[in-house]
């Protein structure tokens, strides 16, 4: 089960100039089965149960399938879990694996020269790959085979408000399947977590505003609440290094929505009834930019937040003498303390809700959505394997498929939950983890989490928890109780974090959002840190945005979210 952020998903480097040389050529090199014509699906033939019905052929068939080889599974073959979908579907896999850490590069090379099997199992397909292949025909349209074969998935589409709008290129076709992991802590990724034991020693409320806030750091600064006789304390830090750890983030959107949540992301748009706006040269940015620059020069922010990398938190954290962090802006507190009871000071720390700004702004960043999709089927495919490979897809969408694929046999990885064990919302459970073999490494009973599947926030919470979240091995129950907080506040502004960008425009976005991140990065650590003057040289930096291409890269986002 994923239990933290994107750690656990496949993300690689781009290897494009290969893939340019050769895609020319691609789809010509390519064997041509005989298939359906695009966005049909091919009808079924005698080979075939009906839908809903296993096994899914009458005889068996074989496809190949590209997946990565996890260091942490032995054996895809002889792989348990392998087994009993092959035998569940009479559907025989052919592995084409790859080492993990070379998926992206492998990919960029198979798809370009034609080199390619009938289905990619797990490809952390972009939405650029997506449009690029299934335009030239490579990918095929899965729309009527979803609607003819995949009722699980239709019912997932119809279930999740953010699904088919996430999956769906501009040119209407769903041309790959996703693996969907909702988590609370995800979504609500923009935290910060304040040190509730200093706020109960010098007798101080949770702050609501941005002026408590700036009145707690300063108690914090200059009241000894760890008492150890220094003035050593840390007000606020943070890293950009870390998930959501930019510390400036959280407290712009007391002012305006700002949708940093890594160092590599922040699109810095809005959007207000179906309109795209930019933000980061607003006057509200300005207040904002004020106010984390009286911050700093009063010494609350640590300098160090915009230099230092995780480990550097983690080292701060965990430091042997006094504990010196005041707050912290993080998705997970785990970046600075250890949840586990060697490391109790974790213990001390909640996540502080939105602060509302001096306009009456209180919102928290909301995430959801669905990103890299993992399957598609090639037009290598005939039109058999085409119906057979949805079908098994729909089949890994269902919860029996979820819970072996991810945990393994019933008995060994898994069980059913006992009558009185409580689930993450407290409510009776229904599965229960029974613990590995702390010595084990390696598994071959399980893919964890390869492939297309369906984690939702019901079946997450569904198995047994430990119920005090401070307990160890709680974490996730604190994750999610802690995130719950946001969900009250959550953005109506937030540009969608899964649209697709139009082919022709995708180098042209990537480029813009670079070059203006990069900007607006620049200027807003100058201006908070005081090295430009934000009153003398405000309209300068709203001018430089003009040779960035500004209106260029807002009529590209508004063109796409126009297309949703």
């Amino acid at each position: 089960m994923k239990q933290w952020h994107d750690s656990s998903k496949l993300t690689w480097g781009f290897v494009l100039s290969v893939a340019l040389v050769l895609s020319g050529c691609s789809t010509d090199s390519a064997k041509q089965p005989d298939t359906a014509p695009a966005g049909q699906a091919p009808e079924a033939s005698d080979i075939f149960t009906p839908v809903g019905q296993y096994p899914i052929v009458t005889k068996p068939m074989t496809i190949k399938m590209f997946a990565p080889q996890l260091a942490r599974l032995e054996n895809m073959e002889t792989n348990l879990f392998t087994k009993y979908l092959q035998d569940k579907t009479n559907i025989q896999i052919k592995w084409d694996l790859v080492p993990e850490k070379a998926l992206n590069d492998r990919k960029q090379l198979m798809l370009a020269s034609g080199d390619y099997p009938e289905v990619i199992l797990h490809g952390a397909l972009t939405k650029e790959e997506q449009m690029k292949y299934g335009k030239q025909g490579v990918f095929i349209p899965l729309n009527d085979l979803i609607d003819k074969y995949a009722p699980n998935f239709k019912k997932a589409m119809a279930d999740l408000p953010y699904l088919k709008s996430s999956i769906t290129s501009p040119d209407g076709n769903i041309y790959a399947l996703p693996q969907i992991n909702e988590c609370y802590h995800c979504n609500y990724a923009q935290k910060l977590w304040i040190n509730q034991s200093w706020l109960d020693k010098l007798g101080l409320k949770m702050p609501t505003t941005t002026e408590e806030f700036y009145k707690v750091l300063l108690a914090f600064k200059e009241n000894d609440p760890n008492g150890n006789g220094k003035k050593d304390e840390i007000p606020l830090t943070g890293s950009d290094d870390m998930w959501a750890g930019n510390v400036t983030a959280f407290l712009m959107n007391a002012f305006i929505i700002d949708d940093q949540v890594d160092k590599d992301s922040g699109t810095f748009l809005q959007l207000k009834d179906g309109k795209v706006d930019f933000v980061a040269n607003k006057a509200e940015w300005k207040e904002g930019l004020l106010y984390l620059n009286k911050l700093f020069k009063e010494g609350l922010i640590d300098p160090a937040s915009f230099t230092q990398n995780s480990d550097a938190i983690q080292q701060l954290g965990n430091r042997q003498d006094a504990n010196v962090i005041g707050a912290i802006t993080t998705a997970l507190i785990s970046y600075a303390h250890s949840p586990d009871d060697k490391h109790p000071r974790h213990k001390e720390y909640v996540a502080m809700p939105p602060l509302k700004g001096p306009n009456g702004v209180q919102q928290a960043g909301y995430f959801a959505g669905v990103g890299n999709s993992q399957m598609a089927i090639t037009n290598k495919a005939t039109k058999e394997q085409q119906i057979a490979a949805i079908r098994l897809a729909d089949y890994l969408y269902t919860e029996e498929a979820i819970v072996l694929e991810e945990r393994g046999l019933e008995g060994q990885g898994w069980r059913k939950a006992k009558e009185g064990e409580l689930d993450m919302n407290g409510k009776p459970a229904k599965y229960a983890i029974i613990p590995d073999d702390q010595n084990r490494t390696t598994y071959n009973d399980r893919w964890e989490q390869i492939g297309p599947s369906l984690r939702t926030y019901q079946y997450r919470d569904s198995w047994a928890a430990i119920q005090d979240p401070l307990a160890e091995g709680a974490y996730e129950v604190r994750l999610k109780r802690e995130s719950a907080k946001y969900e009250p506040f959550q953005s109506k502004q937030n540009y969608p974090s899964s649209v697709f960008i139009a082919l022709e425009d995708a180098q042209s976005a990537a480029q813009l959002k670079t070059s203006i991140r990069d900007y607006v990065k620049s200027n807003m650590a100058q201006f908070i840190t005081g090295s430009k003057d934000i009153e003398k040289e405000w309209d300068s930096y709203v001018k430089g945005f003009e040779g960035l291409r500004l209106s260029k890269y807002v009529e590209i986002y508004q063109k796409a979210v126009a297309k949703k």
